[in-house]
Parts: C-alpha cells; sequence; structure tokens
C-alpha cells in the first residue's frame, strides 16, 4: 500500500517537490487545514457542471465515502510529503486515471478529466481551500508573501498535474475564482455531497460533531458572494466555530501526523 514506513524513509535527505522550510510543508502538515479545506475544494469543484459530472459519476465517493476521502488525502501528503520518485509516480497514476474519464454532463456539454481547464480549476479550487482554511483556522498571522509562496510552490505540482498556467499569487487566485463565478452553478448534488461528508466520519458515530464542524468550517471559508451564488447562505456562530476549530489544530500542529513525522526524520537523515 501507499506509504509504507520503510519505503517512505527513503531515500535519505530526499526533501521531495516542496521540502521542510517550505509554506506548502507547513500548510499541508495540520490534519485541520487538510480537512476543512479538502470540503471547501469539493464544494467549489462541484460548483463546476462538468467537474461535478466527472467526480459524482466516475468515483466512489456517493458508495464508499471513507475510502474515497483516505485515498484523496494519502495522495495529497504523498504527493507533499513523499520522496521525489514516490511524489512522481503518484502524480503519474493520478494523470492516468484522469486519461480515462470522460463524458457528457446532464446539460450536454462534454467533459474530460483531463482537459485543461478543468484541471486548472481543480488545482486552484485544492490551494484555495487548505491555504485559506489554514489561515482560518491555524495562523491568521501567515504573512502575504508567503501566501504568495504557497501558490508559488503549488505551481510546480499543478505543471505536473496538465495545468498549462497555475496561478503563483493570492491576486491571481482571486482574479481567476472571480473568472470562473459565471461558470458556477448551485446544485442538489452539493448538498447530496455536504450531508455525506456529515456522516462520513472516520471515528464513527463519536466523531459525527466534529465531522458536521469540519463541515460548516468548511462553507465558511468560501468568499461570500460564491456562497450566495451557490445559495450556501452564511451561517450564524461562524466566530465560535473558529475558536473550536484553532482549539483542535494546536494539538494537529503539536503532534502531526505519521507521515510528516517520517518526512521530516527521512530528510534530517545524512544520504
Amino acid at each position: 500500500m501507499l506509504l509504507g514506513a520503510q519505503n517512505y524513509l527513503e531515500p535519505a535527505g530526499d526533501p521531495g517537490l516542496y521540502g521542510p522550510d517550505s509554506v506548502t510543508w507547513r500548510v499541508h502538515a495540520n490534519l485541520v487545514a487538510l480537512a476543512v479545506g479538502g470540503i471547501a475544494a469539493v464544494i467549489l469543484e462541484l460548483a463546476e457542471p462538468r467537474v461535478r459530472s466527472g467526480v459524482w459519476e466516475h468515483s466512489s465517493f456517493r458508495t464508499d465515502p471513507l475510502t474515497r476521502m483516505r485515498r484523496t488525502a494519502e495522495a495529497a501528503m504523498l504527493t507533499t510529503f513523499g520522496p521525489t520518485a514516490a511524489a512522481e509516480a503518484s502524480i503519474a497514476r493520478v494523470n492516468r486515471l484522469h486519461s480515462r474519464i470522460a463524458g457528457v454532463t446532464p446539460e450536454g456539454k462534454p467533459y474530460s478529466a483531463d482537459d485543461p481547464e478543468l484541471l486548472a480549476w481543480v488545482h486552484l479550487t485544492a490551494g484555495y481551500g487548505f491555504l485559506n482554511a489554514y489561515l482560518r483556522y491555524v495562523d491568521p498571522q501567515l504573512s502575504h508573501a508567503d501566501q504568495d509562496g504557497y501558490y508559488r510552490e503549488g505551481a510546480r505540482s499543478g505543471r505536473a498535474f496538465g495545468v498549462l498556467d497555475p496561478p503563483a499569487t493570492v491576486a491571481a487566485v482571486e482574479r481567476r475564482m472571480e473568472a470562473m463565478r459565471p461558470n458556477l452553478t448551485p446544485h442538489p448534488i452539493i448538498g447530496e455531497f455536504l450531508r455525506i461528508v456529515s456522516r462520513a466520519s472516520p471515528l464513527g458515530l463519536p466523531g459525527r460533531p466534529l465531522q458536521r464542524l469540519l463541515v460548516l468550517a468548511a462553507i465558511d471559508v468560501l468568499p461570500p458572494a460564491l456562497r450566495q451564488d451557490l445559495n450556501l447562505p452564511d451561517r450564524p456562530h461562524a466566530g465560535a466555530r473558529g475558536l473550536a476549530l484553532r482549539a483542535f489544530a494546536i494539538p494537529a500542529e503539536m503532534a502531526p501526523h505519521r507521515i510528516v513525522r517520517e518526512a521530516r526524520a527521512r530528510v534530517r537523515r545524512t544520504p
């Protein structure tokens, strides 16, 4: 399986695509930022009709959401923290999968998962979700220069995934999102996704309150204009949710995931 401990620690000293001094390592090391940002990203993806059809018709999300979310998270972690060869192999697997996904939306629009325009939107939504969840719930003081650096670093993997011109600054991301707004539409599938992910807690029934909190926090991360476009009105008590999520983010920062610990151990070792 992916990320076996022995294979993951080799080769010694390999920083991967980003490295321990990158903003990307800092942002992606926090599981709260990844969880909230990932949900926010999928909301934005499902708002684009062609991406919506591709995701909903060619994935196991409706039937096995936990496995689908776990595999997506593992792929993101491997791309960020894995050795260079492992990260590049993971990207190649995703690209091969995309090459087999195509169809027609219910509105009659053809789509293909390796369409550069759609790849660009998926790449942008992931970066936007992760970074803004980190800003909201982990480190609101992250500098504007570091925010630009996060997108600049992400452009490398974006190009590897087939994105022709990935945005490399906060301003560029905001311009792309505004340009995309006319293509984004509300749809019952977005509500179905939110209901599914609210119930799909890896901790089982005891974890559902936290899972619902993550979903509401993800909606809070979206730009107000897009929330309105997608019929996702402002929710009350956003400030209280922010305080609760920051309380979870602190231990997540202090005790990172095993994959992150292994990556840090690997780069400290002398080749």
